[in-house]
């Protein structure tokens, strides 16, 4: 594991500042410094009793107004296992994972506290499903790095809401509840790397919004990122060709070119949030 500046230079690049590192901040920085996403896993699950503590820890995070719209579904059920895997199966890597979690947005508990305290729901608009999906990815983000403390590698899995609505049925979730993140987690059983990230010129700003030079940052993120760890193979070659050079942004421009999630907006409508 690097050191916590040496960690941060290799993933921005233009990492270089010299602010002390606390003394009872060192461990927990070096931690999130060197996180790296892990695919790979021991096949022994991690304990039921360490995966509740992580969710309490999880659910220890922030959350907006202290409304607690956010919940975790852990997914033992073999069969319930083996549906989300034959859902998702670009993800090869998932059958094999011990322990896999969903992380849900949960905005019926708080329409429940309404409905029993006799008060009106007034704010039932885009925010009532925006405040919930925030929750849950905060609450995800905690649970990863109290994961990662402990040794336990993790990997968050967007698709499932490719198959929001299979999801949904699949766990008996009800209206104003739906599924944001799966996450699946073990014992690694080998190093993960760290992930090269946007130079911090591009997104961080100061006092207004700046991307002035963003086409130079991104150009030169995606020459440092392919030096660092290059691209395997290219998306969509019968449609785009090969590209002389395959960076980042050729990536995601090629991956975002194809249709995704396009019923997403009819499944949260069905849920019953009114996203005007």
């Amino acid at each position: 594991m690097r050191d916590t500046r040496d960690a941060l230079h290799h993933r921005f690049g233009d990492y270089f500042a010299e602010a002390d590192i606390p003394a009872e901040a060192a461990q927990a920085w070096r931690l999130l410094a060197n996180r790296g996403v892990c695919r790979r896993f021991k096949p022994e699950p991690v304990p039921a009793a360490m995966v509740d503590t992580l969710c309490a820890l999880a659910l220890s995070s922030p959350t907006k107004s202290d409304l607690q719209q956010r919940d975790i579904l852990i997914v033992e059920d073999r069969s319930k296992r083996d549906r989300i895997h034959e859902l998702l199966p670009d993800q090869d890597w998932l059958p094999a994972t011990p322990n896999f979690v969903i992380f849900l947005g949960n905005n019926r508990r708080h329409r429940q506290i309404h409905e029993w305290r006799g008060k009106p729901f007034i704010n039932d608009h885009l925010d009532a499903f925006f405040n919930t999906a925030v929750d849950a990815a905060i609450a995800m983000t905690a649970f990863v790095h109290a994961a990662n403390a402990a040794g336990i590698g993790c990997c968050p899995v967007s698709t499932i809401r490719n198959h929001a609505q299979d999801v949904s049925d699949l766990f008996g979730m009800p209206d104003h509840v739906y599924p944001v993140a799966g996450l699946g987690f073990g014992f690694p059983s080998g190093e993960t790397y760290i992930s090269a990230r946007l130079p911090l010129a591009a997104s961080v700003h100061r006092d207004r919004f700046d991307d002035s030079n963003i086409e130079t940052h991104v150009d030169g993120y995606d020459r440092r990122r392919d030096g660092i760890f290059p691209y395997r193979r290219q998306r969509d070659i019968e449609r785009f060709g090969t590209a002389d050079f395959y960076g980042w942004s050729e990536d995601k421009a090629r991956q975002y070119s194809n249709p995704e999630r396009q019923d997403f907006g009819a499944f949260v409508r069905r849920k019953g949030f009114n996203l005007t």
